[in-house]
């Protein structure tokens, strides 16, 4: 893996696609290579290059765009699938109801375990004096506590994994000056954003761990703080996934057309309401608003339950009321799937590469397969093994949408 990733530059510039070739022989002024003088060369000195340059007597070569952009672009398949790793698992930290497990936070400190059954007691004596435990775990086990610390504990330590592989393969690559200067500052938000991501969760996490003497509800983390996290996580997602596709896979050159517009405009349309589906179940999640109408296609006995207008004022009730958040989050999935088939059939009208007809045909079979997971998901009363599924393909059906998409893109001028 390390050497698929980071391929040394010996190998770079020995391969046959990439042969870097300097001028045989160029007359030397008094000042030479060394002031940035670029002298005139015969056709043929140069192939297959970027660029040579000699400055105070050291070289600095740029290694060919195109190699740079294949190991950047495995680089950054390789993180996005961390990122999915870290989304499913901690979608499972929530299932499990794991995640205030853990009662403080610490970058380093925390990554060493308990061992001796002294550390443990004190960990567990730690989360006692805290809300979860003395409302809804105040029967809980040694044994049990130590299930949902692990938990808690594999979901840090895989985000911390995240972080180190942005991080460390990004300064190398910096440092050997395999990113263009529009492929830095991409670098960099991703970079930030894994930091940033690593301290939403944390700010999260001290929302469930509040006291709070008016509230009769179980304690749980907010919704708002959990959507936010989940939303920043794909966002992280998306754009990696993105950019890697946008520097593996090769441009189409398709005929501009109206319909091919269309089309384009209609797979923006229907990620994006992939997006906004995915990161409305943060809400279903955070509410347990899944446990409130496990019926469908009605909720209970009628299409609109009576009590989704029951806060005040009403823009609460789309992301309080446990009621109409599940009845957002199913007219989203069914406007998301009406969507994915309207793009299918508008695809099958224009003839486009097999690579691309494949993606579409994905995205369609991924769409219904999650509907059939989501209303299983509703119907057995959420067991974690099939609504960890159901989380997972959320991520699989925002995968091929951008796959499709990067399929579309227009081949610049």
């Amino acid at each position: 893996m390390q050497r698929l990733l980071f391929p040394p530059l010996k190998a770079l510039v020995g391969s046959p696609c990439l042969r870097l070739l300097v001028p045989r022989a160029a007359p030397r002024t008094q000042c030479g290579w060394s002031c940035g003088i670029r002298h005139s060369l015969r056709p043929g000195q140069y192939s297959t290059i970027s660029e040579v340059t000699l400055q105070s007597g050291r070289g600095t070569v740029s290694l060919p765009s195109k190699a740079a952009e294949r190991v950047v672009g495995r680089w950054l398949l390789v993180c996005s699938g961390t990122v999915a790793g870290a989304v499913i698992l901690g979608g499972v930290t929530r299932l499990t109801e794991s995640g205030l497990s853990m009662v403080d936070w610490h970058l380093i400190k925390e990554m060493k375990p308990p061992t001796s059954q002294e550390e443990w007691e004190t960990e567990f004596q730690k989360y006692q004096q805290f809300p979860e435990f003395k409302i809804l775990n105040h029967d809980m086990t040694l044994a049990e506590f130590k299930f949902i610390w692990y938990m808690e504990y594999s979901h840090r330590m895989w985000g911390r994994l995240v972080g180190l592989a942005y991080i460390l393969p990004a300064a190398y690559f910096w440092r050997k000056g395999w990113l263009s200067r529009g492929m830095k500052g991409r670098v960099l938000a991703l970079c930030g954003l894994v930091c940033f991501q690593g301290l939403l969760g944390w700010y999260m996490v001290k929302s469930g761990l509040e006291e709070k003497p008016d509230s009769h509800d179980i304690p749980r983390v907010s919704q708002y703080r959990l959507a936010a996290h989940l939303g920043s996580a794909l966002v992280l997602y998306c754009a990696s996934l993105w950019t890697s596709l946008s520097l593996l896979l090769p441009q189409h050159k398709l005929p501009e057309t109206r319909q091919l517009l269309w089309l384009r405009r209609c797979a923006h349309g229907t990620a994006g309401l992939v997006f906004l589906t995915a990161l409305s179940g943060a809400f279903v999640a955070g509410l347990d608003a899944g446990l409130v109408y496990n019926s469908f296609p009605k909720m209970g006995e009628s299409w609109v339950p009576e009590d989704l207008f029951t806060f005040s004022p009403v823009l609460k009730n789309v992301f309080e009321n446990p009621t109409m958040v599940q009845f957002d989050h199913r007219i989203l999935g069914i406007t998301s799937v009406t969507a994915v088939t309207v793009l299918y059939f508008l695809s099958r009208r224009i003839s486009l590469p097999r690579r691309t007809k494949m993606a579409a045909a994905t995205l369609l079979a991924l769409a219904y397969t999650q509907v059939g997971l989501g209303i299983s998901t509703l119907l057995m009363y959420v067991p974690t093994p099939l609504a960890a599924t159901h989380q997972s393909g959320s991520l699989a059906l925002l995968s091929v949408a951008l796959w499709l998409m990067s399929e579309l893109r227009r081949v610049p001028k």
